[in-house]
């Protein structure tokens, strides 16, 4: 068992929080019971999560996409007012970080995803709200894009969305930044990397994609961002000795 607000303190340095400029607030969103002894993670804070966290007793919810985004209506009625209520109700606590998660070096989203598809990493790319959010690196060996979709696809358990630049040719340099980060292609492009990996894709990705000549994988927003919590719960598990369960709630965005 550990005090709430050690734990919450812990976190907050780690990730540091106060460095950021982001969409919403990290940190303690909800707060609930003082004390905490099971942790859950996942993804998003969504009803389901909430209902999986009630049933496992859970005194804290640790998540990627909590709550009060920038520009959100304030009401709380409807959905949001159901989400609270659970919390409230059951006096669970909230903790949320999405840019700090992103980009830590060791723990975070970005780091998660090079470890798990093997990327070399070599650094940041300064770009538009980037924070040291878009990463650069390389493959092991030169793959076409047609193989790194396969590679992609084998270890998220998803398949990925590929938009091919045939003037990119094989693939040693990648850039990647997790979740809805489309936007950074051209910051990528520009470093002078061959592939490009985010969650998602917009309309104007295609063209940007075959224009600057940089093949660009969609690997999915949520399957992306399913790594960084749980390496986040992981370590809380052993920093205090707190019990963690990650429930995958599935989203194929």
């Amino acid at each position: 068992m550990i005090d709430r607000d050690e734990l919450v303190s812990a976190c907050d340095e780690l990730l540091g929080t106060a460095r950021f400029q982001d969409y919403t607030e990290n940190g303690l969103q909800v707060s609930g019971r003082s004390s905490v002894t099971r942790v859950m993670t996942g993804v998003t804070a969504c009803q389901a999560l909430l209902d999986e966290a009630v049933a496992w007793e859970a005194d804290l919810i640790l998540v990627h996409h909590g709550y009060f985004w920038k520009n959100e209506p304030v009401a709380v009625t409807g959905m949001k007012r159901r989400r609270l209520a659970t919390l409230l109700g059951h006096d669970i606590n909230l903790l949320a970080y999405h840019l700090p998660l992103d980009a830590h070096p060791e723990l975070g989203n970005n780091a998660m995803l090079a470890r798990r598809l093997g990327l070399q990493v070599e650094g940041t790319i300064d770009a538009p709200m980037g924070q040291g959010l878009l990463w650069r690196g390389r493959l092991g060996e030169a793959m076409t894009a047609v193989e790194l979709e396969a590679l992609i696809g084998q270890r998220l358990e998803r398949k990925p969305l590929l938009i091919e630049a045939p003037e990119a040719g094989d693939i040693t340099r990648v850039a990647w930044c997790t979740g809805g980060a489309q936007d950074m292609i051209a910051a990528a492009a520009e470093a002078g990397a061959q592939a490009f990996i985010s969650g998602e894709i917009s309309e104007r990705t295609t063209h940007l994609a075959r224009e600057m000549g940089i093949h660009y994988l969609a690997a999915g927003h949520h399957a992306t961002e399913r790594y960084g919590v749980q390496a986040l719960g992981q370590w809380l598990g052993e920093r205090f000795a707190v019990e963690h369960r990650f429930v995958d709630i599935d989203n194929p965005a």
